[in-house]
């Protein structure tokens, strides 16, 4: 049992650490998401995770497997559209304490970014970091700004700097076919019912034909894994029509050298690292014709956005962001044969499931 010093000296550095990030010390005993970050961070700092040596993917990573055995919950970012909101104010959704695949991968990044250099307002950081992540150009301005179409949202993250796409260095073959399946599953998305809102996701899919997709085929997963590294972003591809991605992951490499998968499935409930290595993985899912991946990256100093950070600066409070809660990335459609973690099963998450964004936004709602 640890001695009272030693307790105190835990208490004290816990205080002294959330005093940096400008947490109102009553939010230390009732907010189990601020606990969880404030331990987070401080896990990272204290194991040597944020060298400047040390491969960011591997901080990405440890966030994650920090997170092991936290619930998987569906439609989170949907949830204000079902209580009667409206889709043109998109609340902010954040929560460390429940997660779909995709809010898993968001935030896993965001904790491990913080980490670099805590100060004060640390909440409201995490918000800015969620939001340069979730949304067109860092920027969120209703439910069809967020990059429900996976594909798109590793697009967005390239080109600004916020992640590598490794996709064609490791032989991804392109995928032409035309994004629909939010507009072409209507019914499915909450948010769709307002004809202003379909008209939006429809002008964007459109845009997104001029997008170039790759994907690494199946048969070509085996060959490419020993470059992927430990925290890369992986998008698992489908054959569904309209949609891009069914379930998001990061990769993890075993003690053994297997490359495997982390991630939050919904066949096993809870954030779980898969039994079966990767390419048995992918071969496993019904309709899966290879992956994505991408490099999350260290960014430099205190780098923002505009238009995505202005969220209190000195006291933790949420301002709008709503905790947990929120609209669905590319919506909600039906649920498509994601991945499973145990015997593959099926996982939504992927732009045409019902959650794209949800479990995979377009995975589990056939957009994100």
């Amino acid at each position: 049992m640890a001695s009272d010093p030693t307790r105190r000296e835990a208490l004290a550095r816990l205080l002294l650490l959330s005093a940096a990030l400008g947490l109102p010390r009553p939010l230390l005993a009732t907010d189990p998401d601020i606990q969880r970050l404030i331990a987070w961070v401080e896990r990272l700092r204290a194991e040597g995770f944020l060298a400047e040596d040390a491969p960011f993917g591997r901080a990405v990573a440890h966030a994650a497997e920090l997170a092991l055995g936290t619930p998987y919950v569906a439609g989170t970012l949907e949830e204000y559209l079902r209580a009667g909101g409206d889709p043109a104010a998109e609340p902010l959704a954040l929560s460390l304490t429940r997660f779909d695949c995709v809010t898993l991968v968001e935030s896993c990044i965001a904790v491990a970014r913080l980490a670099q250099d805590p100060f004060k307002g640390m909440w409201a950081r995490f918000g800015t970091e969620m939001e340069r992540m979730r949304y067109r150009d860092g920027r969120r301005r209703g439910y069809a700004s967020r990059l429900h179409y996976f594909s798109e949202w590793i697009a967005d993250g390239a080109r600004r700097g916020l992640l590598q796409d490794l996709t064609a260095d490791l032989g991804g073959a392109p995928d032409p076919r035309p994004l629909r399946f939010m507009t072409e599953h209507r019914a499915s998305y909450t948010a769709l019912a307002d004809d202003t809102t379909f008209a939006a996701i429809g002008a964007m899919e459109r845009t997104l034909d001029a997008v170039p997709r790759r994907v690494i085929p199946t048969p070509r997963i085996a060959e490419a894994s020993g470059r992927i590294e430990t925290g890369d972003v992986l998008a698992f591809a489908t054959a569904i029509p309209g949609l891009d991605v069914t379930h998001t992951a990061l990769a993890w490499r075993r003690p053994d050298g297997v490359l495997g998968v982390l991630h939050a499935p919904l066949s096993g409930g809870v954030v779980e690292i898969a039994r079966l290595p990767l390419t048995d993985y992918v071969a496993a899912i019904r309709r899966a014709t290879g992956i994505m991946v991408a490099r999350p990256l260290r960014l430099a100093g205190e780098k923002r956005e505009a238009g995505s950070g202005k969220r209190e600066a000195g006291s933790g409070k949420r301002e709008a962001v709503e905790k947990g809660e929120g609209g669905s990335r590319a919506a909600e459609p039906p649920t498509p044969p994601p991945p499973r973690s145990h015997p593959p099963r099926r996982s939504r998450c992927a732009p045409g499931a019902r959650r794209h964004r949800r479990c995979c936004r377009l995975a589990a709602r056939g957009a994100r």
